[in-house]
């Protein structure tokens, strides 16, 4: 058990907390949403395509699993598991820097893309909490009211691959070819210089041992309450879905007139005992990398840092 600190402990220098992957094949989730919450994700079959194949030649180039994926109008989420913090890094950074110039491309938007870094959020290896994300990640769509039922959502969703094994394949344009192609004056299809790339999913961590019929059953369950919930919210409002028609039809430049901008937590657990020991790990790690940091600023370069972290860059120099 450990002692809370105060909320401004938790982050170093008033920026974003540290990147924590406590141990190996830690499930996160994270979170990318685009600038001012706008439709640059809108559905359609190229910006499917698209999104699929990005997430799959980064999932080929950078090993990290792919639990389950749900990508909306302005935002997407995604269970992953990873090894350590450069393995996210470097796997987010190359799927938001592609996915913002192919997607922007197509909604010919030149601006900014994402509104921020991406936000991950590591998940205990409780059962409860395993289970509770996961749903949370495959009632969207639904539980936004934007459709009936979770899987009549049009875009990027994980339902239909874990459910009934539709492979979730998309295609990855290689521009550089592209590019050189058009200089030397060739002619060439739309997917000449593609390359197809297909997601796998990987089990949750708690139920990797379970038969795939049990897990599909189970994933069944949550997709039945996602739906169950949100036909109780509409009895209740008495606003109907908006349907995948109209989804489609949203202009990419479009915006919703309301943004969830609540605080994300730091970890997400089922109990109050293993939440505070993961702060308590946080914390830890936390107060190894401010002392080294000082050191490493007033000019000690012989400073250790804790394992799994991002350094602060050197000193300026002047000559």
């Amino acid at each position: 058990m450990c002692e809370k600190l105060p909320v401004f402990s938790v982050f170093y220098r008033g920026m974003r907390p540290l990147r924590f992957i406590p141990h190996q094949q830690t499930l996160v989730e994270v979170t990318t949403r685009t600038v001012h919450s706008r439709f640059l994700l809108r559905p359609s079959f190229q910006l499917n395509e698209i999104f699929l194949g990005v997430l799959g030649r980064a999932q080929q180039l950078y090993d990290v699993g792919i639990v389950a994926v749900t990508c909306l109008g302005n935002h997407y989420h995604a269970l992953l598991l990873v090894d350590s913090a450069k393995d996210l890094a470097s796997f987010m950074g190359y799927l938001n820097s592609n996915l913002a110039r192919e997607a922007g491309r197509l909604a010919r938007w030149r601006d900014k893309f994402w509104s921020r870094r991406y936000r991950s959020i590591v998940i205990s290896e409780e059962e409860g909490a395993q289970r509770e994300r996961l749903k949370y990640v495959l009632g969207h769509g639904v539980k936004e009211g934007l459709v009936e039922r979770a899987c009549q959502w049009p875009g990027v969703h994980c339902i239909k691959a874990l459910l009934e094994g539709v492979p979730l394949v998309g295609q990855w344009f290689n521009r550089t070819r592209e590019y050189a192609a058009r200089t030397r004056g060739e002619e060439f299809g739309r997917l000449d210089h593609a390359t197809a790339y297909e997601v796998q999913l990987s089990p949750l961590a708690c139920w990797k041992d379970l038969s795939p019929e049990l897990r599909r059953e189970r994933i069944a369950e949550l997709v039945r309450e996602c739906d169950a919930e949100a036909a109780e919210r509409r009895a209740k409002t008495g606003r109907e879905p908006m349907g995948p028609a109209a989804v489609l039809q949203q202009p990419p430049q479009g915006q919703p007139t309301t943004t969830k901008k609540s605080p994300a937590p730091l970890f997400h657990a089922a109990s109050k005992r293993v939440r505070d020991e993961l702060y308590a790990l946080y914390y830890r790690f936390l107060g190894a990398f401010r002392e080294a940091s000082e050191r490493w600023r007033s000019g000690d370069l012989t400073a250790i840092f804790p394992d799994g972290c991002f350094p602060p860059a050197p000193r300026f120099i002047g000559g």
